[in-house]
């Protein structure tokens, strides 16, 4: 080795990433006790001195925070799921209360943010928002793990391998709205979603209908299980069932999108709702109760939720112990259930 030591000499002997070898240095608690004493030994043998003064630029503040939507694959890119937007007026008061401006971006799948990000120090922490497969992400996320970036996300609380998140009792949820149909006397229900790991929210709600149906004695028809996450999606699993003649006389949807897409789909075949076929949705987006009939459905706090998202990552800039959450969930009773 010659010329001055570098952190990137030390990551190199230390065979970790030049971002950790930083993090160790600076004590963060990102990193191992095991992995900082490696590091820091690596370092005095190479008599290694830490540049405080670039250290503390590199550490500034910008009393900014960056709220990244992912690139959601819909068929038209500029749309943002309604609960996401009324999420939005929470979050953004919620900063203005700790002081903080808020920078909102759309992030495409395709362009590396998290390395944009780490690099430009436009904010002290992100929110990440609004995923629709959530597989390709996990290869950004452990990065932004890796750089020891400061970043808290909405999700399954369940899945906290990949940072701080924020998210609903989708199970709880999902088994509350199908043990409601149930108690009405619906014994046929159908369920529109993606019970899979590329969506692990949807996948929950499915785990609480079938375990709904199961305290209740009844074995879920796999044939009433149909892919869906938008509403044309819906719309188009409801007509395919009535094509093939599958008797149902419920239908809990994995979002309220992918519910009003069904009830069109209903509506357009002359079923009656709720005396023909009963319809619940999940997240209680402005449109649910708009809907003709009002859409019953899995009320997400999305006030509580923008608030605990700003709070959780201001707690992970400042350094203070913080844990993943699954909020509440409340089932809110329209019209779209009839009475038993």
């Amino acid at each position: 080795m010659s010329g001055k030591p570098t952190s990137f000499d030390i990551a190199q002997l230390a065979g970790v990433s030049q971002p950790t070898v930083s993090r160790a240095l600076r004590g963060s608690p990102t990193v191992s006790e095991q992995t900082r004493k490696r590091i820091e030994a690596i370092a005095q043998q190479l008599n290694y001195k830490v540049d405080k003064n670039a250290s503390s630029l590199r550490r500034r503040e910008t009393n900014t925070l960056a709220l990244l939507f992912y690139e959601d694959p819909m068929p038209d890119a500029t749309i943002i799921n309604p609960f996401f937007l009324s999420m939005l007026g929470a979050i953004t008061q919620t900063c203005s209360r700790h002081g903080y401006d808020l920078l909102i971006s759309m992030q495409q799948f395709s362009s590396d943010w998290h390395v944009d990000f780490e690099e430009s120090r436009k904010a002290d922490g992100i929110i990440l928002l609004g995923h629709g497969d959530f597989e390709p992400y996990r290869a950004k996320l452990d990065r932004l793990m890796e750089q020891g970036t400061h970043f808290v996300r909405w999700g399954p609380a369940r899945d906290a391998g990949l940072g701080v998140v924020v998210g609903s009792d989708n199970f709880h949820g999902g088994q509350q709205a199908t043990s409601h149909l149930i108690g009405l006397g619906r014994k046929r229900i159908a369920f529109l979603g993606e019970a899979n790991s590329h969506y692990p929210e949807f996948n929950d709600r499915h785990q609480g209908y079938l375990q709904a149906q199961a305290e209740a004695g009844l074995k879920a028809d796999p044939r009433l299980y149909r892919m869906a996450h938008t509403d044309q999606c819906g719309h188009d699993a409801v007509c395919q069932l009535l094509a093939e003649g599958l008797e149902f006389d419920a239908i809990f949807a994995a979002s309220d999108l992918i519910a009003l897409g069904a009830m069109r789909a209903l509506q357009e075949y002359g079923r009656d709702i709720p005396k023909d076929v009963s319809v619940i949705g999940f997240d209680d987006i402005l449109a649910a109760s708009l809907a003709r009939p009002p859409l019953t459905t899995v009320q997400q706090d999305y006030k509580r939720a923008g608030e605990v998202l700003v709070e959780t990552l201001i707690g992970t800039i400042r350094a203070e112990p913080v844990e993943s959450i699954a909020l509440p969930c409340k089932l809110v009773v329209r019209k779209s259930c009839g009475a038993k």
